[in-house]
């Protein structure tokens, strides 16, 4: 799935900065004054900047969602292996307890033999 996210941001961009391109190729050979083009280009260029800004700061947004996302998704993982440690610590406890005790009930019945 990110792969096909990352797919479709780059075709945007794409289109984004053939927009851009075409817009001051046809400002460039518009048949009007330099004065005027000029003019025409500094605002398509401050609109642009605009949009591109505000494109930046979505980007931005779902990176940092993303990132945290990420982020409790290992912590999830995390806490689950510190689950799964105590749990197998727990259970190799209670298996050395339990053959403590059966060697501890075999000695006891040696001694009774050997008496």
């Amino acid at each position: 799935m990110d792969d096909r996210n990352d797919d479709v941001m780059m075709g945007a961009m794409l289109v984004l900065v053939g927009a851009i391109l075409g817009a001051g190729a046809a400002l460039l050979f518009a048949p009007q004054s330099g004065l005027k083009t000029r003019r025409d280009i500094s605002r398509f260029a401050r609109k642009t900047s605009r949009k591109v800004e505000g494109v930046a700061g979505e980007v931005v947004g779902s990176v940092a969602g993303m990132a945290a996302a990420v982020e409790e998704k290992a912590e999830e993982l995390l806490e689950k292996g510190k689950d799964l440690s105590r749990e197998s610590r727990e259970a190799v406890v209670a298996a050395l307890n339990d053959g403590q005790q059966r060697l501890g009930r075999q000695r006891d019945r040696l001694a009774k033999l050997i008496e």
